[in-house]
């Protein structure tokens, strides 16, 4: 390895960061992380903290799970490399199909389509959609509605269902057909309402508008995070995803979960839709199924959806879609490993008393900031808080405001992720109360720097 030098005097020189601008990489120069063990990080000056960001929602096993590195490097050794395209298959993709099918039984998702990663997942699941239409005779169906807030990763079709300008100005135009709802968010609505459930019922019959508008002759697909992740944690009421399902399922449109975050455990619950006793047509899933430790996706693709692909005799359910790396034999490996240690575990579990810890210890810390303006979350290792210049105005905090908590909170134990006026925690689900105390000591720091 280079020296430490070296690689602080060119952190930023030769490489582009993601979802930051190249200047500010340059005036900035990001945290080098050089080590991980637990749910502990290190960086290259030896500051060790607690990982609450969970390297990027995915690593919920944290970063000294063992099982998944063996697994990687067996199949390393057995089988590095082969594809799945048509004619052939490998051994671990086969067995991480029926583990997955096994596990999502009770979402009624029965078969697996492999990607490389989330936004792939996202895209493969828009693209199916509209072939499965075309497959019974529907060939309109071309469409696609979603949340304002929501996001469904980088490719050009999770750019345009996506629903934060900040992913989609600076590549406009983008697909056309997509249209967004407003999202159940009750610190800020376009109804100005507060109560939760009173939202959720606007914002379904906002999305029954926009179909009527539309003609349901049109439209292809919602998709949905069963809780909104990067836009900011956003919990919808119980009522709001079985309700988008029904006016669905009514108007013949397929529903797409963005499980990319919500899966293997995250929310307290197995998987997102399970959360909200919803049976998606598609499930997009990565991040967690292999801990982070290998880049890795799948779709999962209900009963119904399938059946559809495989009576058909028109020859239109040909899939001509896939990835150099879908399937892939090492990924396939991580991913069984790292579901049979997810359910060994049983992560949900301490997910969800964790997750109410630093729920109430983030409310109490909102009690003593005036800068806290909403706490979100509830559900599990997801939880946010929407940081203000003035709570009477709700206007939004400074990008100075939540980078000096942000590195206040760093200095003093904690990595966490700031998005817009959001500090967002994802924390790795093997998280102890311990731990849980340790990020709320750094965030009260942070704010107290104020």
């Amino acid at each position: 390895m280079k020296d430490e030098n070296f690689l602080k005097a060119n952190n930023a020189r030769s490489l582009w960061h993601p979802m930051t601008a190249p200047a500010d990489s340059l005036s900035t120069p990001p945290t080098i992380v050089t080590g991980a063990s637990g749910v502990r990080i290190r960086d290259i000056d030896g500051h060790e903290v607690v990982d609450a960001v969970g390297g990027l929602w995915n690593v919920n096993l944290g970063y000294s799970c063992q099982p998944v590195k063996d697994a990687i490097a067996s199949q390393l050794e057995a089988l590095p490399y082969y594809s799945i395209f048509r004619g052939t298959s490998n051994d671990k993709v086969i067995e991480l199909a029926e583990d997955l099918r096994d596990f999502f039984a009770p979402d009624g998702l029965e078969r697996a389509f492999f990607t490389s990663g989330g936004s792939d997942s996202v895209e493969t699941a828009l693209r199916l959609a509209r072939q499965y239409h075309k497959i019974r005779g529907e060939a309109g169906r071309v469409k696609y509605l979603s949340l304002k807030k929501g996001y469904h990763g980088t490719h050009t079709g999770g750019a345009s269902v996506n629903g934060n300008a900040n992913f989609r100005t600076a590549y406009e135009p983008l697909l056309p057909g997509c249209h967004h709802i407003p999202a159940p968010y009750t610190y800020r609505n376009p109804f100005n309402e507060t109560d939760p459930a009173r939202l959720a019922q606007l914002c379904l019959q906002a999305l029954e508008d926009e179909i009527a508008f539309q003609g349901a002759g049109t439209i292809a697909a919602f998709i949905m995070e069963p809780i909104l992740g990067a836009g900011g944690v956003i919990p919808p009421h119980p009522s709001f995803m079985p309700g988008v399902e029904a006016i669905c399922r009514k108007n013949g449109i397929l529903l797409i979960a963005d499980e990319v975050i919500t899966a293997f455990g995250r929310t307290g619950a197995w998987t997102g839709s399970r959360l909200w006793g919803v049976k998606p047509d598609f499930a997009c899933t990565a991040k967690a199924i292999t801990n982070g430790y290998f880049p890795f996706g799948a779709v999962m693709i209900s009963g119904a959806v399938a059946e559809v692909f495989e009576r058909d005799a028109t020859g239109k359910a040909a899939i001509g879609h896939g990835y150099t790396y879908s399937g892939h034999p090492v990924g396939a490996a991580a991913a069984i490993a790292c579901l049979a240690e997810t359910r060994r575990l049983n992560v949900t579990d301490n997910a969800a008393a964790r997750g109410a810890e630093l729920f109430d210890g983030l409310k109490a810390l909102q009690a003593r900031h005036a800068v806290i303006g909403d706490v979100r979350g509830g559900h599990g290792l997801m939880c946010a808080l929407e940081l203000v210049a003035d709570r009477a105005t709700k206007a939004p905090a400074d990008k100075a405001t939540t980078a000096r908590v942000q590195e206040t909170a760093y200095r003093a134990g904690a990595m966490v992720r700031v998005s817009g006026p959001n500090i967002i925690l994802s924390p790795p689900l093997v998280l102890t109360s311990a731990d849980v105390q340790t990020i709320l000591t750094a965030l009260d720091a942070g704010f107290a720097a104020l």
